[in-house]
């Protein structure tokens, strides 16, 4: 039995190791990011939240052009199709750079309106506006890089993308730096230098699979009934992620109500928590490419116990990030500001959350092996029932005025109800649909 949990051990850290620190890269980068333009000034800083926010939406509603298609790839690779694999991972890839283009148009033609939406003032507005206007050329990049990184993970493959992460985030360091202060572009150089970043890393994780498709001889050629396909199986997945960002925007919302103090504090919250949760996702990336592989192979019982383990080790990781979290508070929490009152209310809000975490270690590998099933239909199904139970939450602490952290309670309950939908599914056997699709 040890010798079979280490098996299965070795399978998943494989993949989750490389994921692991591809994921926690890409936040650090953004503090990077943050501190660069940073010190042009607050209207700078103010400016990037704001860009950052409109894109960090448009991005993450598209992330199913990774998770849905590292699901497909990985489950025609267990099925022993390779080509098939990569054919339809390129047409993840095609389905991408049309999207891209898509929101890049509609990005430019609401700029001014979306900023708008912000209400602050004319200042920050046109940092926001300058930095948009640049960074939106870069969404087909992002979102090819998105899908290239899916086909690479769904045919095991996690080192790859972590090279051309490490290496995008350093070169998008040094050209933010050179074209922000030493060419002196100001925030648009930020802008500038990040787009050239992601479109360099977008075309080497592009080249990396279209040379895979050559020496699989798999058709390279754009097929729109594949195409449309894709489309079809992301459109569940970007309900659930739609249910996840009303979740978040819900949760700020609120807590704008409750006053500068607390507001500051959930700023920084909602920090820590992205980080945590890129951490935690690493495992679930890992279910997805095992998870779509072993059903994609018809191998149910070992689909049923890497899902077991995945999830001892979620609760596991949880347990150790909740516990770091709550410990190491006095070493961390004046670093994000030195008003005692914010730091008071984030000490308290980080008990919360550090209670939340084993919780959400759970939901983040089930969601992983659920996507990994090909599962997107039930996966948006519990997300609204998971968001219906959380908004009367959400809005009686708005009514009461409760305060930040029965806030961050309720969203407590929100992890857990989101748990409890993807346990009661794991349950059965509808998920386990086997075969390559």
């Amino acid at each position: 039995m040890t010798a079979s949990r280490r098996t299965l051990d070795r399978e998943i850290f494989a993949l989750a190791i490389p994921t692991f620190a591809t994921l926690v890269s890409e936040p650090l980068l953004l503090l990077a990011d943050s501190a660069i333009v940073g010190h042009l000034g607050t209207d700078q800083l103010a400016g990037l939240g704001i860009a950052s926010n409109v894109l960090g939406v448009l991005i993450g509603l598209s992330i199913f052009l990774a998770y849905g298609t590292t699901g497909s790839v990985a489950r025609r690779l267990g099925a022993g199709d390779r080509v098939g694999a990569l054919t339809a991972g390129f047409d993840g890839m095609v389905l991408a750079v049309l999207v891209g283009v898509g929101l890049t148009v509609l990005l430019q033609a609401v700029l001014e309106p979306v900023v708008g939406l912000y209400d602050v003032s004319p200042v920050v507005a046109e940092q926001a506006r300058t930095y948009l206007r640049i960074a939106a050329f870069g969404l087909p990049g992002v979102l090819l890089t998105l899908a290239s990184t899916g086909v690479l993970r769904g045919l095991q493959d996690t080192r790859t993308p972590l090279y051309v992460v490490i290496a995008t985030n350093l070169a998008n360091v040094g050209l933010n730096l050179l074209l922000v202060y030493g060419v002196g572009l100001g925030i648009a150089g930020s802008a500038l230098g990040t787009l050239i970043a992601q479109g360099s890393a977008a075309l080497v994780l592009a080249a990396v699979v279209v040379r895979g498709m050559r020496r699989s001889h798999a058709p390279l050629h754009f097929r729109p009934g594949g195409v449309l396909g894709a489309a079809r199986t992301g459109v569940w997945l970007v309900l659930r992620t739609a249910a996840l960002q009303t979740g978040i925007t819900l949760t700020t919302f609120v807590a704008a109500g409750f006053g500068a103090v607390a507001l500051a504090a959930h700023q920084v919250s909602v920090s820590i928590w992205t980080l945590l949760a890129f951490a935690l996702d690493a495992v679930a990336i890992a279910g997805q490419a095992i998870i779509g592989r072993t059903l994609g192979a018809g191998d149910v019982a070992l689909g049923r116990a890497m899902t077991r383990r995945m999830m001892g080790w979620g609760i596991l990781f949880g347990l150790v990030f909740g516990a770091a979290l709550v410990l190491a508070r006095p070493l961390y929490v004046g670093l994000f500001s030195p008003d005692p009152a914010v730091q008071a209310l984030l000490s308290q809000v980080l008990v919360v959350m550090a209670l939340a975490t084993p919780i959400a270690g759970v939901v983040f590998v089930l969601d992983g092996v659920l996507i990994g099933a090909g599962d997107g239909r039930y996966l948006a199904l519990a997300g609204l029932i998971a968001l219906l139970a959380y908004v009367p939450a959400a809005l009686v602490v708005q009514h009461t005025g409760a305060g930040l952290v029965w806030l961050w309670v309720a969203y407590g309950w929100y992890v857990a109800a989101r748990m409890l939908t993807l346990l009661w599914r794991i349950r059965g056997s509808a998920w386990m649909r086997t075969g390559a699709v």
